[in-house]
């Protein structure tokens, strides 16, 4: 049994036993872009205990907000299959920027006009093919808008991470930034310090390993994301790449070209492409013919170090940033290296990255 099969079962159990249930966020819009989803949540008015006593395996992901995982059991060998089921609530104000302080259940009306974007606003009937649309979802992915449900001051009030996933959505799915949403992102921009360094990671880096990486970058300094998370990427913008009398750009298109030429990458590797010239503005000097970056690697290795554990990565993570970073200019002179020296760095366990 697949997911998509398992949440269509779902479905059908809940309707059975007299309850609405459909298909809700992010798999109805996967859906409609033709993608395939990569999990599947159920929304009904079912509440939390009604849930669990109709499936015989469930977990209390989060009871007093109404969401209930549903476990079932593969044909095959593999992991268990697992759908979120959430019962149709409205929330109370986000005291803490990031939980409602209280909830109440709700329509399905009432349930889509308290998500975060219209283009996750959107409900599927897997019984009839119906798409269920009360926030204009729909014509959003159409004309390749992605908008703020209702308010969006009240919207990146109620969780300010939402900034950091409009910029996210907005690059993967090659949408636009409605005008007012985009303001205030730019308005709110300094709040996103208050969410968890956990959350802020997690979302770069689901943006970094996307193929989209350079157009969520170029979107979170447009935003005006990056001086709040990453302040040490701003001095790249307006520092000159390349000779003084043949400038190539500066250093932050530098990195956008390092950024783009990356091949399904992994989180470190990304990261440290982003990260790699982070040292060169702390060491620039100018001779009559070049500028002069010495020593740039080991200060880039000591600054993304302190990012790494800004964003409370993991060691080994972290371990692998920063030798990338001081590492990345080294093979350049592997031809004119001894052979001992080569091979020293040939078996690191990162010289495929």
């Amino acid at each position: 049994m697949t997911e998509k099969q398992f949440a269509t079962q779902v479905v059908h159990k809940l309707r059975n036993a007299g309850f609405q249930a459909l298909w809700a966020g992010g798999c109805v819009r996967d859906q409609l872009l033709g993608l395939s989803p990569q999990d599947y949540d159920v929304a009904t008015d079912a509440t939390p205990e009604q849930v669990q006593k109709l499936f015989p395996r469930t977990y209390a992901v989060g009871a007093s907000f109404g969401v209930i995982e549903v476990i079932g059991r593969r044909k095959r060998s593999g992991p268990p299959l697992r759908v979120q089921v959430t019962t149709f609530r409205t929330e109370g104000p986000y005291s803490d920027g990031r939980h409602p302080d209280h909830v109440r259940f709700a329509t399905a009306r009432e349930d889509a006009l308290r998500r975060d974007f219209t283009i996750n606003g959107m409900f599927f009937d897997p019984v009839s093919g119906q798409v269920i649309d009360y926030v204009g979802g729909q014509a959003d992915l159409q004309a390749g808008i992605l908008r703020a449900i209702g308010n969006p001051a009240e919207r990146f009030a109620e969780d300010k991470l939402r900034m950091l996933r409009a910029v996210r959505f907005a690059a993967r799915f090659e949408l636009e930034i409605e005008p007012s949403t985009a303001a205030a992102i730019r308005a709110m921009a300094d709040q996103i310090r208050t969410v968890s360094a956990e959350r802020i990671a997690e979302e770069l880096r689901k943006m970094l390993t996307d193929r989209h990486r350079v157009r969520a970058m170029e979107l979170m300094w447009q935003m005006g994301l990056v001086h709040p998370l990453l302040p040490e990427l701003v001095p790249l913008k307006g520092l000159p790449q390349g000779h003084p009398d043949c400038p190539q750009g500066d250093l932050w298109d530098h990195v956008m070209k390092v950024l783009d030429h990356l091949r399904q990458p992994s989180f470190p590797l990304a990261f440290a492409a982003l990260l790699h010239d982070i040292g060169k503005p702390r060491v620039m000097g100018r001779k009559p013919d070049r500028y002069t970056f010495h020593n740039h690697e080991h200060v880039g290795r000591r600054l993304a170090g302190d990012i790494c554990r800004r964003l409370k990565l993991s060691n080994a993570e972290r371990d692998r940033v920063e030798w990338l970073v001081e590492k990345h200019q080294y093979l350049a002179d592997a031809p004119r290296m001894r052979k001992a020296k080569l091979k020293r760095i040939l078996v690191h366990p990162g010289i495929a990255e």
